[in-house]
């Protein structure tokens, strides 16, 4: 399976300045394949532990943290000698250990020529518990799951990935129907690693309906075994509204759709609970389209997001025939599954802001807005082909920027104040700016 971070990591490797890198990411979107598939094609050996199941390398950790005797027991467990260059270090669920943690501090000072990936799938609560390592010394990358971009790669159709990326738009209009059906599996299937591999081998939408079930039932589970016992109802409350807050014309995040008469502080700590896990994206509302947009946010108004479309899809319901046949279930929620998915491709899009706009009276409000660091990029998202686009006019005659993006089933086209960027191609958008 083809992950464009493996294309991040080789660059981290060749960087004279590397630091020890964390790889931080929700549980099951292929963070410890990753490291070990990096391992495999960039090095020699691999020296591979887990702090969750190997109490030894937690004792080694235990006491003193100087790096010539951590690395004599590294040496000792693996069996053979450490050849620094040709060797990568990982260790994975490193938050189990917090003392390891502190350790690539000394790595990074004291013997820099070690290359050390670490992960964890609880790692954003450790870090926000004040598991302690000093800032400026690791490199940090998120994982997501599989972009529709990768998606078309693990399903042979790397040429029509290959395509989108040359923005040849009218051989890609020619091919659109391709796209589409693709686009519909992906909202299907997913990103998470397990779900698309079996897909890609068997194209069994029970089967993949049956690995998001598990997952989600881990995350539940997850629930009860790492957080606090205090939150835990709440916890599942939250997760469990997300779909009926997204399936609303007004997907701003309601705390009385959670419970009748609930308050944003009986919930604020849950939401950031969910968020550190990797588990939520939330993004902000923002009142006004300067720059840096964080400035201009308003912390009471937010969308909440799943991390997959997938999975958003299983925990409504959605059957395959539904999806595909474009009947009325999906009519009804296809504007929720639709923005879920462009989130989640411009999620993993690096140093892209994302947030969602609406003016001071309610009356205009764009699906989102992504500030590249030099400029705002509005973004009107439509599941099929409609073509009215209010709010998105509204903003444009306001601020005047100089892209605006309509994302929808419509084909390319670039128009005088307004992009027409198809949804299968939103990967693009980044590029835009470049234009």
């Amino acid at each position: 399976m083809y992950r464009t971070a493996i294309e991040k990591l080789l660059k981290w490797k060749q960087n004279k300045h590397r630091k020890p890198m964390i790889i931080e990411g929700a549980r099951q979107v292929g963070k410890t394949w990753l490291m070990k598939e990096f391992g495999q094609q960039a090095y020699a050996d691999t020296v591979y532990i887990n702090f969750d199941s190997n109490s030894r390398m937690a004792e080694l950790f235990a006491s003193d943290l100087d790096t010539e005797r951590l690395i004599m027991g590294l040496e000792l467990y693996a069996g053979h000698k450490i050849d620094p260059d040709n060797t990568l270090l990982i260790f994975d669920e490193v938050q189990e250990v917090p003392r390891a943690l502190s350790s690539l501090k000394y790595f990074y000072e004291n013997a820099p020529q070690y290359h050390i990936v670490c992960a964890g799938s609880l790692l954003g609560i450790a870090l926000h518990q004040g598991t302690s390592f000093p800032v400026g010394k690791v490199d940090f990358m998120n994982l997501y799951p599989l972009s529709f971009r990768e998606f078309l790669m693990a399903n042979g159709q790397e040429r029509f990935a290959e395509l989108i990326d040359k923005r040849d738009f009218q051989m890609i209009t020619s091919f659109k129907l391709t796209y589409i059906d693709a686009l519909k599996h992906y909202y299907y299937v997913g990103g998470m690693p397990e779900a698309v591999q079996s897909f890609a081998e068997n194209k069994d939408f029970n089967e993949v309906r049956e690995i998001q079930r598990r997952i989600l039932m881990a995350y539940e589970q997850d629930f009860s075994k790492h957080a606090p016992n205090e939150i835990v109802p709440r916890l599942r409350m939250i997760w469990n509204s997300i779909p009926s807050q997204l399936a609303k014309e007004n997907k701003k995040f309601l705390y009385g759709l959670v419970r009748e008469g609930g308050r944003a502080k009986e919930y604020e700590t849950v939401i950031m609970w969910l968020t550190d896990c990797g588990l939520v994206y939330k993004i902000s509302c923002v009142n006004a389209a300067g720059l840096p947009l964080q400035a201009y946010e308003d912390l009471k108004a937010f969308k909440l997001f799943v991390l997959d479309v997938g999975l958003l899809g299983c925990m409504v319901g959605l059957n395959s025939r539904t999806l595909l046949d474009g009947n009325s279930m999906f009519v009804e929620f296809k504007g929720g599954l639709t923005e879920q998915y462009v989130c989640q491709q411009l999620k993993t899009v690096e140093d892209l802001n994302l947030h969602y706009y609406t003016n001071d009276r309610g009356g205009c409000e764009v699906d989102f807005v992504a500030d590249t660091g030099e400029e705002v990029i509005p973004i009107e998202v439509k599941a099929e082909v409609n073509l009215r686009a209010r709010s998105l006019k509204t903003y444009c005659e306001k601020y005047s920027p100089r892209i605006a993006v309509r994302t929808s089933m419509t084909d390319y086209k670039k128009e005088e104040w307004l992009t027409n960027l198809p949804l299968y191609a939103i990967s693009w958008l980044p590029r835009l700016a470049n234009t």
